[in-house]
């Protein structure tokens, strides 16, 4: 039995494409964010912090997505998605995925300030802009870190899958007018037929209620 507790089109969208990418199609749990399922036992119990995702497999539970990604390339070597110990390019996979979740907290705090945020809460313009402009630094650095097609010489890995997610939010925020290599880099993940998949599994994104998010004039 697998069982992905998943928000759709969360961070756990990473977890349900490398599991089509194995051929593997897991039982789905579904919250959505700000419901007061997502504080209930049925997640806390697998994810001590109440956050999406989880990973039931192989008898154990497994939270924070970096962790299942790995795991599930440790533990299926043979797809070859990991870089192990002593690989010429494990440091660089280890740096792309922990480079994921920088850029993942920022498109994290445009979502609280952007889409959660409610009166009398007020977001704060300056706070957004500064994020923002964070954003384009990653984004910036991203464009950089290609070796061929994927961000690996050698092809795809669980790093894309890590970083594919990132580039499904951040257009919300940044548009990619600016980087021709990271539109062709998107364009390719959303082709890989997995990906096609996961997507399918999902429907329609439903979490961004527009295509995009101008930073707010200050006063």
């Amino acid at each position: 039995m697998i069982r992905l507790h998943h928000v759709p089109w969360g961070r756990s969208f990473r977890v349900l494409w490398l599991l089509q990418e194995m051929g593997l199609t897991p039982d789905l749990e579904l919250y959505e964010i700000g419901t007061r399922k997502m504080q209930e036992p049925i997640l806390k119990d697998h994810s001590p912090a109440g956050r999406i995702p989880a990973l039931e497999i192989d008898g154990r539970t497994i939270f924070e997505s970096s962790a299942i990604l790995q795991y599930l390339c440790e533990t299926r070597p043979d797809f070859g998605f990991g870089r192990a110990p002593g690989h010429p390019e494990r440091v660089a996979y280890l740096e792309a995925m922990g480079f994921a979740e920088t850029q993942a907290s920022l498109i994290e705090q445009l979502n609280l300030n952007h889409l959660f945020l409610r009166p009398p809460a007020n977001p704060s313009p300056t706070v957004i802009k500064l994020n923002t402009l964070r954003l384009k630094g990653t984004l910036d650095a991203l464009d950089g870190m290609f070796a061929g097609d994927y961000l690996l010489p050698s092809g795809f890995s669980a790093a894309d899958a890590m970083l594919g997610f990132n580039l499904f939010a951040a257009p919300f925020y940044v548009k990619l007018d600016p980087w021709p290599g990271l539109q062709s880099f998107w364009a390719r993940l959303q082709a890989r037929p997995a990906f096609q998949a996961a997507a399918a599994i999902e429907g329609p994104q439903r979490f961004y209620s527009k295509p995009f998010y101008e930073v707010p004039v200050d006063g």
